[in-house]
């Protein structure tokens, strides 16, 4: 799978925004602040999942056409598994 430059920036972000929370920590931050910034890291790695799980599907869909493979439905079935896992 090729991961572009959106995934790529998307990883970077989520990089800045936990050196910040251990910041925050090392700071010794009100709790309060410090788990917001953990749930905000965290839907941004979830929606990154989301990213990353939709453009395999849309590749591996089009391969499966083209090549007459395997069916779109399985394809669609693991993709929502790997969703699934990911929670």
């Amino acid at each position: 799978m090729n991961y572009d430059d959106r995934m790529k920036n998307r990883i970077k972000r989520i990089e800045g925004q936990l050196r910040g929370i251990l910041r925050m920590m090392e700071e010794d931050k009100d709790c309060k602040e410090v788990i917001t910034q953990l749930s905000a890291a965290r839907t941004a790695i979830d929606r990154t999942i989301g990213v990353v799980v939709s453009a395999n599907l849309v590749e591996c869909v089009q391969k499966a056409n083209e090549s007459g493979q395997e069916s779109t439905e399985q394809l669609v079935k693991e993709a929502v598994n790997l969703l699934v896992k990911s929670r």
